[in-house]
């Protein structure tokens, strides 16, 4: 077989258009073809895909992955600390799979719980070796570790003067990252008002900026407070990510630089620790503390405000805590819409074409030329997101143009 036809679908492209009937043929690893109406594209050597009337629709782009961070809807492991690193590296495993069965075909490291960890395994996944999404792989978030209630982990080197940073960065090109993540901020679940601590100076959040784009490598940061989100604005940062307490002075250059830069606000985390975590020892008490309310209230406020601005608000929700596990990443769009103001088109958007463009890959559409990264679905997502947090409703999920869900109605290919 040479290829793949889906027929008798209604495609949401991805634009923000309404869906519409037609067909899509996939050769290789990308869409050669998309058809509207009684449109009707080859079908010779291909696969025919009896869509029965599904939404056809891009994979989603997680904009906010932890996929080392241990736990998941088929197993709770109750830490967020490294594990024994032969544990780590399957346990990450089963999270790219994971991921990849709830319709997520690309993400974009938020950070790892290991420095190599996620470049070892994209290779493996783009050899065709494990299953997983396509993966923009970081390596251990960059902090002031051991002081101002940053926890293990954070800060691999301890070595934060300038030269060493920018040492740093350059090793991480070369252990094959693709985006470093800093903590420009601390958070208030680190410690009471963390979210107002600065981690890096001017000048060291320049140096980084300067550093990377002399390495060929993108930034992405955890900036709660304003200042923090300046910094990195002003530092070139790709991905920003939270911006809770983001003030005008903030959301002017982020308004400026929206063409380069994006935010993941992270609010499916948020909504698991205000509401989810009682098993898990935090209550109402233990929540408020830890500010999971104060920043959902906070995101109500700023978000509507960024949409406005034109700022690109991607879905992506620090999946993999113990109460709020890797596959529940759908719900995302579920928060946007009743949070945030989102149409459910619009929460499709954020996490398809605005998706792709976060991750820089020709993904996040159905449309010539693009890479075959598809979801076929039950019912109309365009109505209703919530379709996409039951993988059941996933009746085939493509990526690279070969099935990882096979479709149980396809036909044999024409000669």
């Amino acid at each position: 077989m040479s290829g793949t036809l889906f027929t008798d679908v209604m495609i949401f492209d991805g634009s923000g258009a309404a869906r519409f009937p037609g067909e899509v043929l996939v050769r290789g690893e990308r869409i050669e073809a998309v058809a509207r109406g009684d449109e009707r594209l080859p079908r010779e050597g291909a696969a025919v895909v009896e869509g029965k009337g599904r939404t056809l629709m891009p994979g989603m782009v997680e904009a906010h992955g932890h996929l080392t961070w241990p736990t998941n809807v088929e197993r709770t492991i109750n830490t967020m600390k490294p594990l024994p690193i032969e544990q780590h590296v399957l346990v990450t495993a089963q999270n790219a799979r994971i991921t990849l069965d709830h319709g997520f075909t690309s993400v974009y490291s938020a950070g790892s719980l290991g420095e190599r960890i996620e470049p070892a395994l994209r290779d493996m996944i783009d050899g065709g070796f494990l299953p997983g999404p396509r993966l923009r792989a970081s390596a251990l978030e960059k902090g002031a570790e051991g002081v101002l209630g940053v926890p293990a982990g954070h800060d691999p080197t301890h070595q934060r003067d300038i030269p060493h940073l920018r040492d740093y960065i350059a090793q991480k090109k070369a252990d094959g990252c693709d985006t470093i993540k800093f903590l420009m901020s601390s958070d208030d679940a680190f410690q009471p008002g963390g979210s107002q601590t600065l981690m890096y100076s001017e000048e060291e959040a320049q140096a980084i900026g300067e550093a990377a784009r002399e390495a060929g490598i993108w930034l992405a940061c955890h900036a709660q407070g304003a200042e923090a989100v300046k910094r990195a604005l002003r530092a070139g940062f790709r991905a920003i990510y939270h911006c809770t307490y983001a003030d005008e002075e903030a959301l002017d250059l982020f308004e400026a630089k929206k063409d380069a830069t994006f935010t993941a606000p992270a609010v499916g985390l948020l909504w698991a620790r205000a509401y989810e975590a009682q098993d898990f020892g935090i209550g109402p008490k233990e929540a408020a503390e830890l500010g999971a309310l104060r920043g959902i209230e906070l995101g109500q406020q700023v978000i509507p405000e960024m949409r406005k601005r034109g700022i690109r608000v991607l879905p992506g929700g620090d999946y993999g805590f113990p109460y709020n596990p890797h596959g529940r990443n759908a719900r995302d769009l579920e928060h946007f819409v009743n949070l945030f103001g989102f149409s459910p088109t619009e929460a499709l958007v954020a996490a398809t074409k605005q998706g792709g463009e976060l991750v820089g890959w020709d993904v996040g559409q159905v449309r010539a030329g693009f890479l075959a990264d598809l979801l076929l679905v039950e019912g109309d997502p365009t109505s209703d997101v919530r379709l996409l947090q039951d993988k059941d409703n996933l009746a085939a999920i493509m990526k690279g143009g070969q099935f990882f869900k096979q479709p149980c109605d396809t036909g044999k290919a024409l000669a």
